[in-house]
C-alpha cells in the first residue's frame, strides 16, 4: 500500500548538499530511501558526514552527473525513483503529493512545477516552470527547449528497463536526452500542477559555468531526436 521511493542525490563538491539531504529527510512520506552518490568530491565532505547514519552513502570515482544518477538508480530498492540535485530542495510533502498523484493514474513518470530560489534560499519566483495548455504543445516544446526540470521528476524504477539509463557521454544535458527517449517510447509524462521543488540559482550552476559545452550537447540531442519527433507529430 505504501511503495518505497528512492531519492537519488548525486553530489560533487557542492556547498549546499547538507540542505538537500535534510530536505529529503524531512519528507512527510515515511517510506523513503535516500541514496547519496558522492561522485569523487574533494570538498564539502564534512557537510555529508553528519547524515551518513541516516542515508545510503556511496562514493565513486568522478564520472559526471549521469554516471552518479545511474549508480544511484541501480542501487535503489524503491519501486519509484526521484532525483534531487545536491543544490536543490524538496518541499516536505513533495514525495507524498507526487506519489499519490501517480498512484491515482497508474503513471509511469510524472513531473511538477518548481520555485526558483537564490543562494540564500530566498524565493525569486514561484511556479518558475512553463505550463502547457495541451499535451501536444508540451511534446512540441521538446523540439526547442527542455520543458521538464529534472528534480521535479518521479518515475517507476521499472521505466529504466524500457528506456535505458542516463547517457554518460553527456556531462550536462543527460536529463534532456532521457526525457526525449521517454517521450519517443510513448510513455505519458503526467504533469502535477503543484510547485514541490526549490531550484537554486547561484553562481555555481552548470548552466552558467558550462554554457558553450551545454549548447554543443543540446545540438547533438536535437539532431538525433528531432527528426523522429517531427515524424511522430506528422503521423498523429
Amino acid at each position: 500500500m505504501f511503495p518505497k521511493v528512492s531519492v537519488v542525490i548525486p553530489v560533487y563538491n557542492c556547498p549546499y548538499v547538507d540542505e538537500a539531504i535534510q530536505s529529503a529527510l524531512d519528507q512527510t512520506y515515511e517510506n523513503v530511501e535516500i541514496i547519496v552518490v558522492d561522485d569523487g568530491s574533494t570538498m564539502y565532505e564534512d557537510k555529508i558526514a553528519p547524515f551518513k547514519d541516516r542515508v545510503n552513502y556511496h562514493r565513486k570515482a568522478n564520472g559526471g552527473t549521469a554516471s552518479a544518477l545511474n549508480y544511484g538508480v541501480r542501487h535503489a530498492s524503491g519501486q519509484y525513483v526521484a532525483w534531487l540535485s545536491s543544490d536543490d530542495l524538496f518541499h516536505p510533502d513533495k514525495i507524498d503529493r507526487q506519489l499519490s498523484f501517480m498512484l491515482a493514474r497508474d503513471a509511469w513518470v510524472s513531473y511538477t512545477n518548481y520555485d526558483l530560489v537564490n543562494a540564500q534560499n530566498e524565493t525569486i519566483k514561484t511556479f518558475g516552470g512553463r505550463c502547457y495548455a495541451t499535451t501536444i504543445e508540451f511534446y512540441r516544446a521538446f523540439l526547442t527547449s527542455v520543458p521538464v526540470h529534472g528534480c521535479t521528476v518521479m518515475a517507476k524504477k521499472e521505466l529504466f528497463t524500457h528506456v535505458g539509463y542516463f547517457n554518460e557521454h553527456l556531462l550536462y544535458t543527460q536529463d534532456y536526452e532521457m526525457w526525449m527517449r521517454i517521450v519517443l517510447s510513448r510513455f505519458d509524462f503526467d504533469y502535477l500542477h503543484e510547485s514541490l521543488t526549490r531550484f537554486r540559482w547561484h553562481g555555481g550552476n552548470g548552466t552558467i559555468l558550462y554554457q558553450a559545452e551545454m549548447e554543443m550537447e543540446v545540438r547533438y540531442i536535437r539532431e538525433t531526436f528531432n527528426p523522429t519527433l517531427l515524424k511522430w507529430f506528422e503521423s498523429s
